[in-house]
């Protein structure tokens, strides 16, 4: 996943770390666009058009991936992956001029919940990054739950999840990031039996003759967003869902993002600037 993680628990098991690092091993195997014997990988290199089988995890996330596409109105866009890779965001790596208009075409990417497999059409690439890291996170939880573990804090890259409590009875204590530029206060969130995770579009980018490019797509123009958004941070049982909201939201700008999150019942923190806005979840969890 091209980061690092952390794992702190009550009375975890012998191989508990490796454990984690087997689930985290299967989404990369299974979720990667940089590990070319991926099934992601195979996907985009076979020809577009026909069905695939997936693996469970995978077809897991694809579903929830494209549930969130719908709710956002294609704010979440699955099938980005040729426009990461021609901006330097994929497995090619960094670009030495801004990309022409992309025109990458149909990025349709379709899945049949019944046999649980695949399609993309001839415009798509499918990328998970945007996802499949908090997926990461939720399975090693579940791991770790099936295991006994019912009190830690696991961390991958920004995204984390507490369960339980810590062993002075506190609860798993985090404090939200902020982009470098803001003059925003943090957050201090209690992580019992809840996740979190932040898209921020200062984590992530180039910047080439004096302007800032950000690794966040608005799919509507497929270019790098310029809605003003810093980071975005979501809050929610599920890491997953966590991440994926966190994404779709950051290319909404702040208004549209407060106005989702409202009608999708998320908890949600958007940084735009000096400026934040609170949707009406965050704002009940401070009560």
């Amino acid at each position: 996943m091209g980061t690092n993680w952390s794992l702190q628990a009550v009375s975890p098991p012998a191989g508990a770390a490796d454990g984690v690092q087997a689930a985290f091993d299967r989404v990369v195997a299974q979720m990667s666009q940089w590990e070319p014997q991926s099934d992601l990988s195979r996907l985009n290199r076979a020809a577009s058009g026909l069905w695939h089988d997936a693996p469970d995890e995978l077809a897991h996330v694809v579903e929830s991936a494209l549930a969130i596409a719908r709710a956002s109105g294609g704010a979440f866009d699955a099938g980005l992956g040729r426009l990461t890779e021609v901006w330097g965001f994929g497995s090619a790596g960094p670009v030495d001029a801004i990309p022409e208009q992309s025109g990458a075409g149909d990025r349709t990417i379709d899945f049949d919940p019944a046999a649980r497999r695949i399609r993309r059409r001839a415009g798509a690439a499918l990328d998970l990054s945007g996802i499949a890291k908090g997926y990461g996170v939720d399975l090693a939880a579940a791991w770790l739950l099936d295991h006994g573990v019912r009190h830690f804090l696991l961390e991958v890259g920004g995204e984390l999840r507490g369960e339980g409590i810590r062993p002075d009875g506190q609860p798993w204590w985090v404090d939200v990031e902020m982009p470098p530029t803001s003059s925003v206060s943090p957050w201090r969130i209690a992580l019992h039996d809840l996740s979190v995770a932040t898209s921020g579009n200062y984590r992530r980018g180039f910047s080439m003759d004096g302007r800032h490019y950000s690794h966040s797509f608005d799919p509507a123009t497929e270019r790098p967003i310029v809605n003003g958004v810093s980071s975005v941070t979501v809050l929610h049982r599920q890491c997953m869902m966590a991440d994926g909201w966190a994404t779709a939201l950051t290319v909404l700008g702040p208004q549209a993002a407060i106005a989702l999150s409202d009608e999708q019942e998320l908890a949600a923190c958007v940084v735009a600037g000096d400026r934040e806005y609170l949707s009406q979840g965050w704002r009940a969890m401070l009560a």
